[in-house]
């Protein structure tokens, strides 16, 4: 060890390493797997799941929907191409909202023309439309574009606890 000028820090003397050969690159680099339109029904298939919405929060419940609909949940989801599964939700009235939000959620719509912005609370649009909160919640976290709106199509919303899908031997899914 030597000191250097200003005294205060030590240095080791360097030694000569011997040079040690690395290692080959590997002849094969893994890829990314891509979906294409072609691998629809070879490399993934679509599956069917029923969902019961009764007493799940909304927006926990819409956003597991949106997972399973884009296909996230899936070691070959692609986020170019739809590989996601169907769903079925049932007992959509049931739905549960935390908090005093059943008084005060408003969902807005406009017509695009000047002061045209129509107002609907949730308890008046739960009473016309009981399956449209969970449509509306899972849309507007899906892709904003022809993607996302083939990936809705797969959504199918039931007020009640029965659903015309049997034929498709839908697994129950809990959430």
């Amino acid at each position: 060890m030597r000191k250097e000028k200003s005294g205060l820090y030590l240095r080791e003397k360097e030694e000569k390493m011997p040079k040690v050969p690395l290692p080959r690159p590997m002849l094969q680099k893994q890829k990314t797997y891509m979906a294409k339109k072609e691998d629809a029904g070879i490399t993934f298939e679509r599956r069917w799941y029923v969902v019961d919405a009764t007493d799940q929060p909304l927006g926990r419940l819409a956003s597991k929907i949106a997972k399973i609909l884009q296909g996230k949940h899936k070691p070959t989801y692609t986020p170019h191409f739809d590989v996601g599964d169907y769903v079925i939700v049932v007992n959509a009235a049931k739905v549960k909202l935390t908090g005093n939000k059943w008084e005060e959620k408003i969902y807005y719509r406009h017509s695009g023309y000047i002061g045209n912005l129509k107002e609907i609370p949730y308890k008046d649009l739960v009473a016309k439309h009981p399956d449209l909160p969970i449509k509306l919640a899972v849309k507007r976290m899906l892709p904003k574009n022809e993607l996302g709106r083939r990936m809705l199509r797969k959504l199918k919303v039931y007020p009640g606890p029965d659903h015309p899908h049997q034929a498709q031997n839908p697994i129950p899914l809990t959430l």
